[in-house]
C-alpha cells in the first residue's frame, strides 16, 4: 500500500472517530410524532431548547440544564422538568413572564407573546412525566393542564 493511500485511510478513520465521539452525550428533541399537537410542540421544544435549556432539564426538548453532577453544576441550574410537575399552563406562563417564582435568576420574558403561550403549553404537557410515583401523591399526568387566556391584539408580542 502506498504512503498516500495509508495517509488517506488514516485521515478518513480519524474523521470517522471524531464524528462518532462528537455525537456522544448529545440530546435530541424527542416530541412523539403520535402527539396530536406534534407540530406546535416541536416548535415549542426548539424554543425551550434555545432559550431555557441552559438552566432547565427536559428530555423532550433535548436539554440537560447547566450540569448533571450536583457537586459541580452552577448555582443557577433551574428545576429538572423531567421529574418536576408544572401544571397548569397559567403557572408556567406566570414563571416565563415574571422570571420564575423567586425572580432570583431567571430572566423575565425570556419568551413572549404567542411563543410564550406555546412554550407554557409544551412544558405543562411534558413536565413531570419521568417522576417516580410516590404513595399518596397524584401523578402529574393526572393533573389538569388548564387553559391559557386568549391572546388579545394589544398584548401580542410576536
Amino acid at each position: 500500500m502506498s504512503r498516500s493511500v495509508r495517509y488517506a485511510a488514516t485521515l478518513v478513520a480519524a474523521i470517522a472517530v471524531a464524528f462518532i465521539i462528537s455525537a456522544c452525550g448529545t440530546n435530541h428533541i424527542q416530541v412523539p410524532k403520535s402527539d396530536p399537537t406534534y407540530s406546535a410542540d416541536l416548535a415549542a421544544a426548539h424554543l425551550f431548547n434555545q432559550r431555557c435549556g441552559g438552566c432547565h432539564t427536559l428530555s423532550y426538548a433535548g436539554t440537560h440544564g447547566s450540569g448533571q453532577n450536583p457537586r459541580t453544576y452552577q448555582a443557577i441550574n433551574g428545576p429538572n422538568f423531567n421529574v418536576r410537575c408544572e401544571r397548569p399552563e397559567e403557572r408556567v406562563l406566570y414563571a416565563i413572564e415574571n422570571g420564575g417564582f423567586s425572580g432570583a435568576y431567571m430572566p423575565q420574558n425570556i419568551v413572549v407573546g404567542k411563543q410564550a403561550q406555546e412554550v407554557a403549553a409544551f412544558v405543562a404537557r411534558y413536565a413531570g412525566r419521568q417522576a417516580v410515583p410516590q404513595p399518596g401523591v397524584e401523578r402529574c399526568t393526572k393533573k389538569p393542564i388548564g387553559k391559557l387566556p386568549a391572546l388579545s391584539a394589544s398584548t401580542s408580542g410576536s
